[in-house]
This record gives structure tokens, C-alpha cells and sequence, in this order.
């Protein structure tokens, strides 16, 4: 029988480390998870050199930010692939960023991808800006942060396996990538208008240094966190959203159970978030239908 063969995951352990995960990150973690937690863990035990996961638990509430770094890396579903969920593509596309464009005074328009894992989400929506046609002089930033690590660094690397292109229209992938042996690696107009940057959404002095943005992706978080942290969170994206700003989250995700400021608006099919101009304002509809 091995060391690792000796490691094992009891039930209090368990719930001692997905108290930490859900302090430092508001991730919910599920009983049902704990084999899968175990998995993943297991190495970094072994690597710390410790007896038990009851010791790693400890060194993780003792706040070992690189450990816990590391943890985080290894827990995180990170799963993603180029144009998901097209049709709220297309909706941003055709009808979100017309109004956007519409009711700016600078000609920026200014997105973020939060929890945006390897990137693919933020050069999916720089693609898409480029094939809207912005309008003459008009500058676009698109800006990608997570809380790992490991996911920034292939982010910015910009280089990607089949897998990731399952999605992808042939002719994009011909236009914005460059096949080489390592891969598929993304054009440089698109990689000059992202930017990347580790960052835990919860952290408020991290979320500051977003700035304002016209609009928001986050898809695929909020079902991750426990209630308190989604709320959080919520109130995080009001903040940094520029007035009349939009926020667009997976389809499997919701506010309409929740208290916000936030008015949801159908477009083209797809319920999307936006944060009124001003109080007086009413109710914003796609252009087509007003």
C-alpha cells in the first residue's frame, strides 16, 4: 500500500475544508463532492509532506495564500469552450452593443468577463466586437479575470486545443486563428484587446480596479455559490456597471428570485440584466420593438 493509498477524506475533514472554500471564495461545495474533493486534493497533501487532510485543513484555515491559491486551483470547475451559448452572442451583438454605442459620449466600449477560466469566453467577445463593425475610431477592451491562477496563464498565452473549438464557426476560426504545432493560437488584433488578471470576485478591493464597464459576462458562477456570495456578488456588478449597462449570465443561471436593482430586459429571446440609466427612465426594449 502506497502513502497515498493511507490518505483518506473523513466527513468532518470534509466540511472543514468546504468552509474554507466557501469563506475565501463563496464556493458551494456539495456532501456528494467529497470523493471528487479527495481526488483532487490528494497530490497537494502529499507534496506539503503532510500526514493527513485533517493537517492540510488546518494549513489552508491557517491562510497559506499560496496553498490555498493552489487548492483553489485544483477545486474549481473550469470547464469552457469558444461561442457557447451563441444566441446571447448574437444578442449582444445585434441588439445589446447598438445601444451601448448609442448612448456613450466616448467612443470605448469597455466589457469584463468575470470568472472568464482559460480565456476563451473573452476572445470569443473580442471576436465578436469585430465582426459587429464598431464604428470608425472606436476602442474596445474586453477584460478577463478569475480566481485562478493556472486559468490567467493559459488565458494569456492564447493557445488552444480542438476540444475548445467545438462551437466555432469554420470561418472564424479561419479569420481570428493560427494553426501551429502547439495549437491553435489567437490572432494578435484579438489578443491586443484583452487584457487578464487574477482576481477573487469577492474582494472588493480587487473588483475596484475593473472600473466601469458597459457591460458584464458571467457565466456559469453563480450557480457555484452559496446565497450570501451571490448576493455579494450581484451588488459587486451594479457597482461596476456604467449606468444603462448590461449583465448577461449563463442560461442555467437567474436574478428573477432575487432583490435588485437590476431590470431584466427580453432580447431576442434571451433575458438579460441592465442597470437603469436613471429612475426615470422606464423600461428599455431592443430597438426592433420600439
Amino acid at each position: 500500500m502506497t502513502e497515498a493509498d493511507d490518505l483518506h477524506l473523513d466527513e468532518p475533514t470534509f466540511r472543514l475544508l468546504a468552509e474554507v472554500f466557501r469563506a475565501e471564495v463563496g464556493l458551494l461545495i456539495a456532501p456528494e463532492m467529497r470523493p471528487s474533493i479527495e481526488r483532487r486534493l490528494r497530490d497537494r497533501v502529499l507534496a506539503r509532506g503532510l500526514p493527513s487532510f485533517a493537517e492540510y485543513a488546518r494549513l489552508l484555515r491557517e491562510r497559506s495564500r499560496a496553498e490555498l491559491d493552489e487548492a483553489i486551483d485544483l477545486v474549481m470547475v473550469n470547464e469552457t469552450y469558444f461561442f457557447r451559448e451563441a444566441l446571447q452572442l448574437s444578442a449582444f451583438q445585434t441588439d445589446i452593443l447598438p445601444v451601448i454605442l448609442e448612448g456613450k459620449s466616448a467612443r470605448r466600449v469597455d466589457v469584463w468577463s468575470a470568472g472568464c477560466s482559460t480565456g476563451e469566453e473573452v476572445y470569443t467577445i473580442a471576436i465578436a466586437l469585430l465582426e459587429a463593425g464598431l464604428p470608425s475610431g472606436t476602442e474596445a477592451r474586453v477584460l478577463g479575470t478569475d480566481v485562478s491562477r493556472r486559468c490567467i496563464a493559459h488565458a494569456r498565452r492564447g493557445v488552444y486545443g480542438r476540444s475548445a473549438f467545438r462551437a466555432t464557426p469554420p470561418e472564424l476560426r479561419t479569420r481570428y486563428f493560427t494553426s501551429r504545432p502547439d495549437g491553435e493560437h489567437v490572432a494578435a488584433a484579438v489578443k491586443a484587446m484583452t487584457s487578464f488578471s487574477q482576481q477573487n470576485l469577492l474582494d472588493p478591493s480587487r473588483s475596484s480596479l475593473v472600473g466601469r464597464v458597459d457591460a458584464i459576462f458571467c457565466r456559469n458562477v453563480l450557480i457555484y455559490l452559496d446565497d450570501p456570495s451571490r448576493a455579494r456578488l450581484v451588488e459587486v456588478f451594479h457597482e461596476r456597471l456604467a449606468p444603462g449597462g448590461f449583465l448577461l449570465l449563463g442560461h442555467s443561471e437567474s436574478l428573477l428570485h432575487m432583490q435588485t436593482p437590476f431590470e431584466h430586459v427580453n432580447v431576442g429571446g434571451e433575458l438579460v440584466y441592465r442597470k437603469p440609466r436613471a429612475a426615470s427612465e422606464g423600461s428599455w426594449r431592443p430597438q426592433a420593438d420600439r
